[in-house]
């Protein structure tokens, strides 16, 4: 029985991961078309539904704005990262991924429309890039889980230097509000869509009753093995 569940499991992360490359490489796919309809129009979609601070007529663009870049150089520079980290976010859940997606998308947004000056037109989707990399990275720690955990120090120690660009005083043409408000988001974002059920069952396991007969000795042991065997199911899930 114990086998099945843990093949069933199997197939479902397979499934999700899937799922999670299909939806990225899609995602990948509409900005580069959008980019060649601003290519042909001379950037004006960029102007027309980039975000304009303090204007509430353009309050909507804050959904359009990821989209749209103002050259090739500014979407070359933002794929690869789109697709690492969005496919690491997506990869345990498109469901979960989506809504991150969304939640990203206005906190990025809206610290530029709150707080950016008024005479400026913001678009790129590197609110998300950075919104993607606070939730793999802080993901791990609120759901206890330990491959996630490990994915998350090693994107945060490959990728400092990318925080740099969420300061004031980052290089210029860039929004590091932009970038700020996407992390934000996306911390946000690890809290609230943690693995709750994970949790409960953890909890529930720690509570139950030791069997009559079972020394407090031989329960410590069976904890250090439930340990060892939930490390070993995660491993394997992962197929390494």
């Amino acid at each position: 029985m114990a086998e099945h569940d843990l093949r069933s499991a199997e197939a479902r992360m397979i499934a999700e991961a899937r799922k999670a490359f299909f939806v990225i490489f899609g995602l990948l796919c509409l900005v580069w078309t959008v980019q060649l309809g601003n290519w042909a129009d001379r950037n004006g979609l960029a102007l027309q539904y980039g975000i304009r601070p303090h204007d509430l007529t353009r309050l909507p663009e804050v959904f359009t704005a990821p989209l749209l870049h103002f050259s090739w150089q500014h979407l070359e520079g933002n794929s690869g990262p789109l697709f690492v980290f969005g496919f690491l976010a997506a990869y345990r859940g498109v469901k979960k991924f989506l809504l991150l997606t969304l939640l990203i998308t206005l906190t990025s947004g809206l610290a530029v429309w709150i707080f950016q000056a008024g005479n400026t037109v913001s678009v790129g989707a590197s609110g998300l890039i950075f919104g993607y990399l606070g939730y793999v990275v802080l993901r791990g720690i609120f759901d206890r889980h330990l491959i996630d955990t490990l994915i998350g120090v090693v994107m945060a120690a490959s990728f400092a230097y990318e925080l740099a660009g969420a300061v004031p005083g980052a290089p210029g043409g860039v929004s590091w509000l932009a970038h700020l408000g996407g992390l934000l988001g996306g911390a946000a974002g690890a809290w609230l869509l943690r693995d709750r059920a994970g949790h409960q069952e953890r909890a529930g396991g720690a509570d139950r009753p030791t069997p009559r007969g079972e020394s407090a000795r031989s329960g410590s042991g069976g904890s250090g093995t439930d340990s060892r065997a939930d490390l070993l199911k995660e491993l394997k899930d992962l197929g390494l």
